[in-house]
């Protein structure tokens, strides 16, 4: 018998067996955008906003910012504060337009983001009408303010594309967006000239030309699945689990250590550790590995067993082969 699948939408909560009768874990992997999909083409002149597995971790609202904050701070959130995550980035020119690079792409140090908010502070603080509440080397955190109504992509869903359609958008304010859109123009000129990137392009690195905002939200917007409430632990370096486990009192590990019941990975690499996976499955420590993926922007959800881990055959006499990752993805 092939592994039980459950396709689901992106805001339904995951649905498994009580993790108090089955000893199950539970491996989620990234999603992409599925531009062509019926639902951003009913979306008409804007992108649905978040990532598959974003949209699946936080709810519709899609609150990234208040939850990385929660992840990278000891401080107290509180709940019902709009909070934005501002980020510096770098807009690679084209013939025709810009396209939004990466944070992996940058190489941005600690000291140059330090540097980079000072000499933006006063305007970014003036315009929020806010202090920043948490600066890190590659997010910067401060309350939406006037700015909480703006309709926003993260870096994650909008690199390498052009920024045309991934800008900012008012919603139920007008000229909120454009209000945006002058402060980054201002912060624009102010690091044009600032050392910092002088000494990026004589390095060969991509200047740090403008500072991007994303994740407007609340806490109290999230709206994790169960499969994350009620899982005993997180494994993933993302800040985003980090800040799920403080919301729910759940333990996290950045590095994945071994294939514990009642657990939940997010990992880019799936394949790194399905062979303990597998192993566990087979000396029966592991009832069942939930596998979370998102073929066309869509929540799919697979139970594997024992049973499922090697190809069937109506060939009976021959020596069943193991189902490899690339066919478990499929």
């Amino acid at each position: 018998m092939p592994p039980k699948i459950r396709e689901m939408t992106a805001n339904s909560p995951s649905s498994p067996s009580p993790q108090s009768t089955l000893r199950r874990f539970t491996l989620m992997l990234s999603g992409e955008d599925a531009l062509d999909s019926e639902e951003e083409q009913a979306m008409g002149d804007r992108p649905v906003k978040g990532l598959p597995h974003e949209r699946f971790l936080l709810g519709s609202h899609v609150p990234l910012a208040p939850v990385l904050l929660l992840g990278q701070t000891s401080q107290a959130v509180n709940p019902s504060d709009d909070i934005a995550c501002l980020q510096p980035v770098h807009l690679h020119a084209t013939r025709d337009h810009l396209i939004l690079m990466g944070q992996n792409q940058i190489d941005l140090t600690q000291t140059e983001s330090a540097e980079l908010l000072r000499v933006a502070l006063t305007y970014i603080e003036e315009d929020f009408q806010s202090p920043i509440l948490f600066e890190g080397q590659h997010y910067w955190f401060i309350p939406a303010g006037p700015f909480a109504s703006l309709e926003s992509y993260s870096i994650d869903q909008a690199h390498g594309r052009n920024i045309d359609w991934w800008m900012p958008r008012d919603t139920n304010e007008d000229g909120i967006a454009k209000r945006w859109r002058k402060l980054q123009n201002e912060i624009q000129m102010l690091w044009h000239i600032s050392p910092i990137n002088e000494e990026r392009e004589q390095g060969g690195m991509p200047s740090i030309n403008s500072l991007w905002i994303s994740g407007i939200g609340k806490l109290s917007d999230v709206q994790a699945p169960q499969v994350v409430q009620q899982s005993k632990h997180l494994y993933g370096s993302h800040p985003l689990l980090a800040g799920l486990a403080k919301l729910y009192n759940i333990p996290h590990s950045k590095a994945f250590n071994i294939p514990a019941m009642g657990s939940f990975a997010w990992l880019e690499q799936g394949e790194t550790i399905w062979p303990a996976l597998r192993t566990a499955l087979l000396n029966k420590e592991l009832d069942e590995v939930l596998i979370i993926d998102f073929p066309k922007g869509k929540v799919r959800e697979r139970v594997f067993t024992a049973k499922d881990l090697d190809k069937k055959s109506w060939a009976f006499w021959k020596k069943a082969e193991p189902l490899t990752w690339k066919e478990i993805i499929l």
